[in-house]
Parts: C-alpha cells; structure tokens; sequence
C-alpha cells in the first residue's frame, strides 16, 4: 500500500496560483443580475406550474397537502358489516384514543403478547379507541415486520371480531407507523359470515 504524498505550505501556494490565475476580480460597483447559465423562467401567477410550486413550497415548509391515506404506507380495514366511511372518520380523528402501546423494538413474538394483552385490557375497560405504534418499519429487510404483523393479528387473529376498523394514524399520532383501532361493546357473532 502506498503512502499518500503530503504536500507543503509552499506545494500548495503554487497549485493554488495555478488554479486561479486566470480569475479575474469584479470591478467596484459591478453586480451579477441574472444566472447567464440558467434559461429556466419562473412561472407567473394565474398558472398552473406556479400554483404546484406554490403547494410544493407548502408541503416542504409546512407539511400542509400531504395526505398519509394516498401513500402506499397506509393501512385500513372494516370489520364485519361495517361501512368502510368510518375509516375516513377514524383516520380524519373524530374518536379519542384511550389508551396506546408502543410496540418499537421487539421482536415479533414480544409484540405479539404485548399485542394481545394490551387487546385484552382495552376490551375488559370497555375502550372504544385504542393506538398501535408499530413504527414504518424503514429499519426492517424488505417489508415492515410488526406493522403487517398488526394488520395480521387484526384481520386472522382472535381480536378481528372485536374490530370496527383500523386505519392508520395521523402524523400528529405517528402517521404510517402508527395504526388507530375502533373497538366493538360486544364481539360480533361467531355465526355471523359463515
């Protein structure tokens, strides 16, 4: 392997000459108005490009116009003859959580009985609507593990006949990586749908 050659005070006052001698300063008084290179126009107002940059500019800024439910991220899903708008209502939060669980750094067996226990007790204290924090999943291989695990245990597993919906949250709750559930008084019957 060889070394990497260190340059001197001086090596690099010569290099740095070099380079810049044909450089020619801005005389006094002398302004840059316009970018020569660049022959892009700015979109005026009453035009449809302004009014996308405008709401670009929104959505960087502020976050206004971003809608989490028209991202591949979004989850939601209904119950047993439940009209799939009380997703929308769900999702919109027209219901006040209860209570919440944050499942982030377990592995899938520890979610599952944090999961089922936290189910159990939000049904035994008759509560209507409970979060999930499962996380985006951004840190698994492939797909987001607990989150379709949560998605699973909701749809296949004991607690689906509890379900009204789920959807996912709102940014202010934890966005995609977070998951709203609508719990029934009373399940649904077991001969129901078969």
């Amino acid at each position: 392997m060889e070394k990497s050659k260190q340059l001197s005070i001086e090596e690099e006052n010569l290099l740095f000459r070099q380079a810049m001698s044909d450089v020619k300063p801005i005389k006094k008084g002398k302004k840059i108005v316009e970018n020569r290179h660049s022959s892009k126009k700015y979109p005026q107002k009453n035009n449809k490009d302004y009014e996308a940059l405008v709401q670009l500019k929104e959505l960087i800024t502020k976050g206004k116009g971003f809608k989490i439910d028209r991202t591949p991220e979004y989850i939601e899903g209904t119950g047993y003859n439940v009209t799939p708008d009380i997703t929308i209502r769900l999702h919109e939060g027209f219901f006040s959580v209860q209570a919440h669980i944050d499942l982030h750094g377990m592995i899938v067996e520890e979610a599952e009985h944090a999961f089922k226990n936290f189910l159990k007790d939000a049904i035994a204290s008759d509560y209507r609507c409970v979060l999930v924090v499962h996380g985006r999943g951004l840190s698994s291989p492939g797909k987001p593990v607990l989150k379709n695990k949560v998605k699973e245990w909701l749809t296949r597993g004991p607690f689906r006949k509890w379900i009204i919906a789920f959807t996912s949250a709102r940014a202010c709750d934890g966005g995609a990586g977070a998951t709203y559930i609508l719990l029934r008084g009373h399940p649904v019957s077991q001969n129901i749908g078969k």
